[in-house]
C-alpha cells in the first residue's frame, strides 16, 4: 500500500472507531493526541474513566492484531502519563488501555484492557 492509502485507511479506521465509543456513550477527549514520547490514536472517557484507545488497521483483523509491537507499547504508556498528567485528577485517574483492530472491510474488533501496565 501506497503511504498516503495507509494514511488515509488509518484516519477511516480512527474514525470508526471514535464513532463507536460515541454511539456508547464515551466523549472523546483527543484524537491522535501528540505527547512527547509519541502519539496516542484516540482518548475517550466515560464515567470518570479515561480509556487510551490504540487503533490497528490493516486488511485482516489478526494482520491489524500482530501489528502491534511492544515499542508502540512502551510509547502509548509514556503518552497516556503524559496525557493523565494534565487531568485534575493526574495519576490517580482511572484508566486503561483498549485496541481496536479494524479489517479492510470496516470490522470492528474491540479488546478492552488489551494493554495492561
Amino acid at each position: 500500500m501506497s503511504g498516503r492509502v495507509s494514511y488515509e485507511n488509518g484516519r477511516a479506521a480512527e474514525a470508526r472507531v471514535a464513532a463507536h465509543y460515541a454511539s456508547d456513550g464515551y466523549a472523546i477527549l483527543a484524537r491522535r493526541w501528540r505527547g512527547k514520547a509519541g502519539e496516542i490514536d484516540l482518548v475517550v472517557e466515560r464515567d470518570g474513566e479515561v480509556v487510551f484507545v490504540e487503533v490497528k488497521a490493516s486488511s485482516s483483523l489478526t494482520k491489524a492484531a500482530i501489528a502491534l509491537t511492544e515499542r508502540q507499547i512502551r510509547r502509548i504508556y509514556a503518552s497516556a502519563a503524559q496525557f493523565i498528567g494534565f487531568l485534575p485528577t493526574g495519576q490517580e485517574t482511572p484508566s486503561r488501555f483498549d485496541v481496536a483492530l479494524v479489517d479492510g472491510t470496516g470490522r470492528l474488533e474491540l479488546l478492552p484492557n488489551a494493554i495492561m501496565p
